[in-house]
């Protein structure tokens, strides 16, 4: 964003904005002059920085806000103009920060090896031996946690931090415009996931039977529906229950939602799989009248979003995002169903989760937090001076700002992390497959690589869609999340077949 000289100047004394830098800079005008006013998003969904003033706080712009409760930013200009590595979030120490990912990031840990626990169970039905195409649909259903869940507490999280959610009302109508817009999203993603394994299976097998695509849309809409509805709910919760105790929402909602995310999704996929696996040649038609039953409240959820002016905006341009995030998912899983396919690698389904939910979970994380300092300081299109020029890997680990030292304790968390869940699955196995020295090398190799490339990711991904004028509590967890899920589904099937090459069957 180029800004004409005759705008560029300092505060005054008192801390007023004589012109500020951009013209998101404007008076903080009282709801009933908001209410008149122009919304400042464009028709493709950028944010606009027209129709603004000239003079005082920056206000704050973000997607999931109506323009009436737009309000003045926390953090005044004069921190927004200087500090590259600043963060706009209350205060926080390391230790406070430590103690408040650590917990969910457990938790949702624990999560993940359930769901590989689970996971290695189901594999051997029925449903998953015959229509194999089931593998390709797990990695693109359980990243649905990342397009859906993690993106709104993001928002939430966002909102919170800057004083969006203090009244009732003001919190009502967030929570029931976006969830309303969720349940849509989640029903037109589970269809489509559906679709996408099923284009993926017969082009590696050049054949599906049409009852097997019936299956796998009647089961990934269900699930991707009823897991919606549920962890819409309890994430709602989780920020709210945070923001009463006083805990950074940015570090634990995200993790909270994935913890009870991956379980919860497998969990459902595996019961409405093998339902409807039951019923596919006594009464197909219920497979169809499933279908019919969803889509049928399609136009229920979009008439609900309509009536939100932000989650209207979202209607209309939030579907780039979770769809190419999707079908990034997908490919993971097509990866992890010749994996699987292999009796000889058979192993990595118990370890797929663990190591694609990890991931996703620090780097949520880290996008959150970055999301809610720039739109704290940062009017839209401006990003710090140090991200202007090329990006440096070194920039997202060392200096001394928040965010810096975030990124540098998720990484961090990593080992001992993953040595935690390790342990977990052996003891989970009745403590009789305890993995191997080098299983346990390649594993956490594999792992510190997706998550040092993600926060990486992360750090150059949210900075460039600010820069230009994207929201990136909307787009950049799904992109996050489902390049974790390929990198970490490649990168265990990499030292999978390494492992077998040279011999080493995984257990000691």
């Amino acid at each position: 964003m180029i800004v004409p000289e005759s705008q560029d100047e300092l505060l005054s004394p008192s801390g007023s904005v004589g012109r500020g830098t951009s013209q998101q800079y404007g008076s903080n005008p009282s709801p009933s002059q908001n209410c008149g006013s122009p919304q400042p998003f464009s028709s493709n969904g950028n944010i606009s920085l027209a129709n603004t003033s000239l003079h005082y706080e920056p206000q704050e712009t973000d997607f999931l806000l109506p323009t009436q409760l737009y309000g003045r930013s926390r953090i005044s200009g004069s921190m927004r103009a200087k500090d590259a590595g600043g963060s706009g979030a209350p205060a926080e120490s390391v230790c406070s920060m430590v103690l408040q990912i650590l917990v969910p990031f457990v938790l949702a840990g624990l999560g993940t090896v359930s769901a590989g626990m689970l996971l290695e169970v189901i594999q051997n039905w029925d449903v998953f031996q015959e229509i194999t195409e089931m593998f390709i649909l797990v990695p693109a259903v359980l990243g649905m946690k990342g397009n859906l869940e993690m993106t709104l507490a993001s928002r939430f999280c966002t909102a919170v931090n800057t004083g969006k959610m203090e009244t009732a009302r003001e919190k009502w109508l967030l929570i029931v415009g976006n969830l309303g817009l969720k349940q849509l999203q989640a029903t037109v993603l589970g269809l489509l996931a559906s679709l996408m394994a099923t284009l993926l299976g017969w082009m590696a097998e050049r054949k599906m039977p049409y009852n097997h695509v019936m299956l796998l849309c009647s089961t990934s809409v269900s699930t991707a529906f009823m897991a919606s509805l549920l962890q819409g709910i309890i994430m709602v919760g989780v920020i709210i229950g945070s923001k009463r105790l006083g805990i950074n929402p940015d570090n634990v909602a995200t993790p909270m939602a994935a913890s009870f995310g991956d379980l919860i999704t497998l969990a459902l996929l595996a019961c409405f799989s093998h339902w409807f696996y039951s019923l596919i040649d006594l009464y197909p038609y219920v497979l169809y009248l499933v279908d019919l039953f969803f889509l049928c409240l399609v136009p229920f959820w979009v008439v609900i979003s309509s009536k939100h002016p932000a989650s209207h905006i979202l209607l209309r341009t939030g579907w780039e995002p979770i769809i190419t995030a999707m079908v990034i998912s997908s490919i993971g899983g097509l990866i992890l169903d010749k994996t699987v396919s292999n009796p000889n690698l058979s192993g990595i389904i118990v370890y797929a989760p663990v190591i694609n939910g990890i991931g996703g979970n620090l780097v949520s994380i880290q996008s959150s937090r970055i999301s809610t300092n720039l739109h704290l300081i940062y009017p839209p299109g401006e990003v710090p001076g140090d991200r202007k020029g090329c990006f440096s890997p070194c920039r997202t680990f060392f200096g001394s700002g928040a965010n810096h030292r975030s990124a540098q304790v998720l990484l961090l968390l990593v080992i001992p992390g993953q040595l935690i869940f390790l342990h977990a699955i052996h003891l989970m196995k009745g403590g009789q497959t305890l993995p191997s020295p080098l299983l346990t090398v390649t594993f956490l190799s594999a792992s510190l690589i997706q998550v040092f490339s993600l926060l990486c990711a992360a750090d150059c991904m949210v900075h460039c869609l600010w820069r230009r004028g994207k929201d990136p509590d909307s787009y950049s967890i799904p992109y996050l999340t489902a390049l974790g899920d390929l990198l970490g589904t490649a990168l265990l099937s990499l030292a999978f077949v390494m492992l077998w090459c040279i011999g080493d069957s995984g257990s000691a």
